[in-house]
Formats: C-alpha cells, sequence, structure tokens
C-alpha cells in the first residue's frame, strides 16, 4: 500500500508538473498572438513562484497593458526595464503616452532606440510608436475648457442610467430593448421628445456599424434611411443622440481620425442643402486615447453628459457630467503636465471655477425623468387675443408645445450664428486688407441665418395653429 501511494503521488507530480509546463508554453503562444486575457492568469500563477523573473514581469505587464489595467502595469514592466529586457522600453513607453506623461515616454523610448539601433524591425515599430505619442501630445495643446461637474463609474451594461435626461431633450435606450429580433446589444438608440424618429445603430462586425433613421408611420416605424458619408465615415458608427433643434448630431466613430477606439463626432443637417456637414471630431477631454461615445446634452437643464473607459476595468465605463459651453473656449497653459492632466481628466475638480458652487446641478442632473419646464418669463409668445404664453407648460397641446421648443431651439442657434456673424463683420471691417475667407465665411452665416429665422418662424407659425385647434376641441 505504501508503494502504491508513494507511486500516486509521484504521477500527481508528474502530472502538475507536465500540465503546469503545458500552461506557460500556451500562454507564451498566446501572448504572442495577441491573446492576452487568456495569457494573463496564467503569468500571474506563475509570477507568484518567481517574482523576480524579469521575462515573467515583462509578460504580465504587457497583458495589463494589453487589457486596459494600466495602472497595475506600470510596476511589472518598469522591474522589466531595469533588468535591460528591451522590449519593456518600447511598452513601458506605450504605457506612459497613455498616461500623457510624454516626457517620459521619450527617455524609454530612447533607450529601447539605443538597445535596438540595428534592428531595423525593431526601428520601424519605435517610429510607430513614436508617431501616435506625437499626435496624442499634439491632441492635448487643443484641450477645451469645460467644467465637469461629476463623474459616475458603472457596468457598461447599465451606464444608461446616468443620462437623466430631461423629456424636451427626447429618449435613450439599449437598442435590443426596442428591436426585439435583437438578442443583445452594446449599442443604444435615441427617441426624440415627440416620439416620432429614432436614430441608431446597425450592422454587424463583418461590414461594420452605420447610422439609420426611421419614422414613425401609424402605429409602427418605417422608412429606415440611412444616414450620408458625411456622416458614416469609415469605422463603425454608434451612440447617436440629437439636440432638441432636429439639427445637431452627436456621436461616436472608430474611424481612421481616432485617438483610440470610438472618438466622439458632431455634425449639423442643412436645411438649404438637405445634407448633413462634414463630421467634426470633438477636441479633449472628450476623446482620449480608449472609448468615449454617447454624447448627449439636455438643454434644459444645461447639462451635458459622455461616457469613457480610459482607466477602467474591461467591464466598466465612467459617465463624465458637465457643462456645455455656449462656444468652445480652450484651456490656456504653457505647462505641458497641467494641459495633460486638463485633457486626461486626472480631477474633476481642476475643471472647476472657483468660487462656483456645483451642487445645484448635480442634484438636477441626477432627477429622474424631470419634466422641468422653462421657468416664468422665459419667452413671451402670443397665441391670439385669449392668450399669451411664458413657459412650455401652458401649451395644452403636447404637439404645439414640442414645434415651440424645436423652435426655441433654433432661435438658441440663431443668436450664436448671429453673433459669430457680427464678429466676421467686424474682423472683416477691421483687415486692412480683402480677406476671401472671412468673405466666404460672411456669405455662408448670412445664408445659415436666414434660412433657420424662416424654419424658426416657421415652426412657431405651426405651434400656434396647433394650440389654437385645442380651443376648439
Amino acid at each position: 500500500m505504501k508503494i502504491k501511494h508513494i507511486i500516486s503521488t509521484l504521477l500527481l507530480c508528474v502530472s502538475a508538473f507536465l500540465l503546469h509546463g503545458q500552461s506557460m508554453e500556451d500562454a507564451r503562444s498566446w501572448y504572442l498572438e495577441g491573446r492576452y486575457a487568456e495569457a494573463l492568469p496564467v503569468f500571474q500563477q506563475e509570477y507568484l513562484n518567481d517574482p523576480d523573473n524579469a521575462a515573467l514581469n515583462q509578460w504580465v505587464g504587457v497583458s495589463l497593458l494589453k487589457t486596459g489595467r494600466l495602472m497595475e502595469a506600470g510596476k511589472y514592466l518598469t522591474f522589466a526595464s531595469r533588468k535591460k529586457i528591451p522590449e519593456s522600453f518600447l511598452f513601458l513607453g506605450e504605457l506612459y503616452t497613455l498616461l500623457y506623461r510624454f516626457e517620459a515616454a521619450e527617455e524609454v523610448f530612447e533607450k529601447y532606440q539605443q538597445a535596438n539601433r540595428k534592428n531595423e524591425e525593431a526601428l520601424q515599430k519605435l517610429a510607430l510608436k513614436r508617431t501616435e505619442t506625437d499626435r496624442l501630445r499634439k491632441a492635448t495643446t487643443r484641450t477645451e475648457d469645460i467644467q465637469i461637474i461629476d463623474s459616475l463609474v458603472l457596468p457598461k451594461a447599465t451606464f444608461l442610467e446616468a443620462y437623466t435626461l430631461s423629456r424636451s431633450s427626447g429618449s435613450l435606450m439599449p437598442a435590443h430593448l426596442f428591436f426585439q429580433q435583437l438578442s443583445s446589444s452594446d449599442k443604444t438608440l435615441f427617441m426624440n421628445e415627440r416620439q416620432d424618429k429614432i436614430y441608431y445603430s446597425q450592422g454587424n462586425a463583418d461590414t461594420g456599424f452605420d447610422l439609420f433613421t426611421m419614422d414613425k408611420l401609424l402605429d409602427s416605424f418605417g422608412n429606415e434611411k440611412k444616414l450620408p458619408a458625411s456622416v458614416n465615415m469609415a469605422g463603425d458608427q454608434a451612440f447617436p443622440f440629437v439636440l432638441s433643434d432636429g439639427l445637431t448630431l452627436y456621436f461616436a466613430s472608430t474611424g481612421d481620425q481616432s485617438l483610440g477606439g470610438y472618438d466622439l463626432y458632431v455634425t449639423r443637417y442643412n436645411i438649404s442643402t438637405d445634407a448633413y456637414l462634414a463630421s467634426n471630431q470633438l477636441n479633449m477631454p472628450f476623446n482620449s486615447p480608449f472609448n468615449d461615445y454617447m454624447m448627449a446634452i439636455d438643454e434644459e437643464k444645461g447639462i451635458g453628459w459622455f461616457a469613457s473607459d480610459r482607466y477602467q476595468q474591461a467591464d466598466s465605463v465612467c459617465v463624465y457630467t458637465f457643462i456645455p459651453n455656449a462656444q468652445v473656449i480652450m484651456v490656456e497653459s504653457e505647462d505641458p503636465h497641467y494641459l495633460g492632466r486638463r485633457a486626461r481628466i486626472a480631477s474633476i475638480a481642476e475643471t472647476w471655477k472657483a468660487g462656483n458652487d456645483y451642487a445645484s446641478l448635480r442634484a438636477m442632473a441626477q432627477q429622474q425623468n424631470s419634466s422641468q419646464v422653462a421657468a416664468e418669463g422665459d419667452f413671451l409668445f402670443v397665441i391670439d387675443d385669449r392668450a399669451t404664453y411664458h413657459q412650455l407648460s401652458d401649451f395644452k397641446s403636447s404637439r404645439a408645445r414640442s414645434l415651440f421648443s424645436q423652435a426655441l431651439g433654433l432661435e438658441n442657434k440663431l443668436n450664436a450664428l448671429n453673433k459669430e456673424l457680427s464678429e466676421n463683420r467686424e474682423q472683416y471691417a477691421g483687415s486692412s486688407s480683402a480677406n476671401n475667407a472671412i468673405a466666404d465665411a460672411i456669405l455662408r452665416l448670412e445664408k445659415e441665418t436666414e434660412t433657420l429665422l424662416r424654419e424658426m418662424e416657421r415652426l412657431k407659425l405651426q405651434a400656434r395653429n396647433e394650440e389654437i385647434e385645442t380651443f376648439f376641441n
């Protein structure tokens, strides 16, 4: 019996050894294939037995980096770099780049270059990494000065819970809740306030995802239309949101200009040409080398939200609440470290203005399904000789209220365009020589304001007529 026990024990040890060896061999193969999530647990288990193994530190560090666990990766890559593992310098530089530590990135890139000065393939990889770093460094110099008043980390599956939109801003929902044929989806659908138009993403991993719209037709939605190439660029398009003006579209794209993953874009529908303008990529901190998506702005509350998985676990996302700027204002600083911190949102408190109290805005942002209306005296709208309205809640007809809300949105856009037009005219008048670019801009703005004015007046007239009909019902 004793001999059998010894033999059994030896067999178990040999089996465990063989299994262990096979697992490490598999893990190294997965690592070379880029299957870092599969390789990581095996490497971590082996690390517990041999924490001073430089190569093992390299493998663990890279696997953590490539699976988004940046803060953990630094320890292992730094150890490997101190042991002069050449590849560790390249990946440590990538890590520093993602943390916007550009000077530190260049220092380790230089060490990688010295270690591989006769290796043409390695130098080509280094050139690509440096290009990515330079592009990101330049992007930080155009960081928008926004006030981020709150942030909330949520599971990706339920991140829409953070978007507490007013009714006037429409609604967001997971796409599979609207399209019953979808078993599950990480994409979202936007429905306008009138609930007669939806925007959504459709496609697959092979063909890519594009944005579409459908209109309400009696009791169902139909008339599906794919948005034009000015919106549906290369890569995937998803996470649409339309302002209450019905013209301004925010969405996310993985296109060629993306800093990494999804980036946020904005475009406007041009009424006069019946087309969308070329999409503009938003500045930092809205965009980053990670996935940034689902921009939504509640004009009634004066609050916006966007989501980002920067520095988050694989199943989590951070939703930032911010105060939208009436016009783009950049962070002004000569300090690259400060610009980097603002660009990557190192601290939301750094974005606050001195002396401002954001408690009330944060409370408003957390109000679910707000039915707030414009305060009394916000506008004066004569219906007829029997009624003059001052707030949206005065409307009896929901359709009239929606139409007038759209008119107010256009009025805000018109005011902004008129201000821009006035500034261009002053600049043109003060110029010592003819400036064709400013002249062209003035002509374009004049046409846009005329078109907006006509559309705004049409909406107000339609709202007035719809409301008058309720007096006789």
